[in-house]
């Protein structure tokens, strides 16, 4: 598949989720604590981060940006990348009302135009990590990164993929799909996405240049109910399985 092709359905598909969803949410998200996935674990439980005060930032697929904005409170100079113009719109507002600036660039995460080892960190949180060929926006992550900085980012596990069968839209307990081949999902009117076995995408990061640190599994905790929007890994499964996972990477 032409990956123009997908990457066109998948700005269709975030405009119109926009305008539907995001856009009424994207302000909220800018005023919280940062938080990792569906069920908001606190970062400062988690501990991903890490100081990130002085450092440069790019985010492949910011969306509404609200990651980079949190990034900024915390003393970072991000950029926020994404090919949707309608996501970018959103967090224009979002600076507009809360004071925090930082450059936006309109342009697909596999291939930015930004310079060479021009970041500190590159970070995807549900943007690049999941819409986007991991073979294209990895290397492009590498590429942007200077020698012993970090890479991360949060997608949705492989178990999950795994068991959430071709054409369905939820998760289920037990498996639905094979592991080899994994790769291109096509979720119809809703985009494309992008997913590799756990072998496959370390052989990925290590072929440029990265050694993994972390591997962090987040499960719904007690309590957790299913989320309004991104609904399709029901709590009860998430509370015995981990739903989603944060990759931590540093280049050699």
């Amino acid at each position: 598949m032409d990956w123009r092709s997908d990457a066109e359905r998948n700005r269709v598909a975030w405009t119109k989720a926009n305008a539907e969803h995001t856009d009424g949410s994207a302000l909220a998200q800018w005023r919280s604590e940062p938080h990792w996935g569906v069920w908001r674990i606190p970062e400062v439980e988690l501990g991903v981060f890490g100081d990130v005060s002085g450092l440069d930032v790019v985010e492949l697929g910011c969306g509404t940006a609200y990651v980079s904005a949190w990034l900024a409170r915390l003393g970072a100079r991000p950029t926020g990348v994404d090919i949707t113009g309608a996501q970018l719109d959103s967090a224009r507002r979002c600076m507009r009302e809360t004071g925090i600036e930082f450059p936006l660039v309109e342009a697909d995460a596999g291939a930015t135009g930004l310079p060479d080892a021009s970041a500190d960190l590159v970070i995807s949180e549900f943007g690049a990590s999941i819409w986007v060929d991991p073979y294209r926006w990895i290397p492009e992550a590498a590429r942007l990164l200077r020698p012993e900085g970090r890479l991360l980012f949060l997608c949705t596990s492989v178990l999950a993929v795994l068991c959430t069968p071709e054409g369905s839209g939820s998760t289920a307990a037990a498996l639905g799909r094979p592991m080899r081949g994994l790769h291109r999902l096509d979720w119809g009117e809703e985009g494309v996405e992008f997913t590799l076995p756990h072998g496959e995408r370390i052989d990925l990061l290590r072929a440029n240049g990265f050694d993994l640190e972390r591997l962090v599994e987040l499960y719904a905790p007690a309590g957790a109910v299913d989320h309004e929007y991104y609904d399709f890994v029901p709590a009860w499964w998430a509370r015995d399985w981990a739903a989603e996972e944060i990759w931590v990477a540093r280049k050699r």
